[in-house]
């Protein structure tokens, strides 16, 4: 974008399937509030060959991340060893975007797109990310954050923050990202970098295991606290659909 900002999600195969994730999630870039436009600053980061071929099929920029010796293609179940390695191998790719200069908006495939988020982040927050539970306080380190959508401004604190993050999977093995980030969030490491880190309403942000109740505000909602592809495929298409009903009724 003209502020340096990219849109990054990843795919592997199972997502990326015709009639799955993939689909569902860019219908909801052209059915949301001037969300359409948002399409052209979009990279898929596929994991696969295959999700990347897709990709390619569907969406003009497409970015294949290969990792040698893992095959990313079908279904990770949640906590799963190949799904803690996918996750942490979003996490080191995402720093090397933020080396390379470029803020970044991250956001899971299971996640709607109504409005353009970048309306409701905070001017002075180095690291926003979305919560599975929130508590009134942006600033609350006791708010439960979801990794599945965040937005990372590019800077030397941000760039220190993902290296300490990735490097503390070592010291709580068999940790996703985001149970990792709740040990860390409140540490001295986290203080010493100086990263000013806010949580994002449900309200303007919310999933499955907070709703955001109100279409008049709601930015993006995320099938998190679901599991299992058939599950999040379907809880999708039902959001969507209410998103559809709901611009469909007068302005009034």
């Amino acid at each position: 974008m003209v502020d340096n900002t990219v849109i990054l999600t990843t795919l592997n195969e199972a997502w990326a399937a015709p009639d799955s994730v993939l689909d569902v999630f860019l219908e909801s870039f052209r059915t949301g509030e001037r969300t359409d436009r948002l399409l052209e600053h979009l990279v898929i980061v596929s994991l696969d060959a295959k999700a990347y071929e897709r990709c390619k099929s569907t969406h003009p920029h497409c970015y294949a991340l290969k990792t040698e010796g893992v095959d990313f293609s079908q279904e990770k179940k949640f906590m799963t060893e190949d799904y803690l390695k996918m996750m942490w191998r979003r996490i080191d790719f995402l720093r090397v975007v933020l080396e390379m200069g470029y803020d970044f908006i991250f956001t899971d495939a299971d996640i709607l797109w109504f409005r353009d988020p970048s309306l409701f982040f905070y001017p002075d927050g180095d690291f926003q990310i979305a919560c599975d539970h929130y508590y009134g306080n942006p600033d609350d380190l006791g708010n439960s954050p979801n990794g599945g959508f965040n937005y990372a401004r590019s800077s030397n604190r941000t760039i220190e923050f993902y290296k300490f993050w990735y490097e503390s999977r070592e010291k709580y093995p068999g940790k996703h990202d985001q149970d990792v980030l709740n040990f860390i969030k409140g540490g001295q490491r986290l203080r010493d970098i100086g990263l000013v880190m806010k949580f994002l309403p449900t309200v303007n942000f919310g999933g499955l295991c907070e709703p955001s109740r109100d279409f008049n505000k709601v930015c993006t909602m995320h099938t998190n606290c679901c599991i299992g592809l058939g599950g999040k495929v379907n809880d999708l298409k039902i959001m969507l659909e209410d998103w559809r009903l709901y611009r469909a009724l007068p302005p009034a």
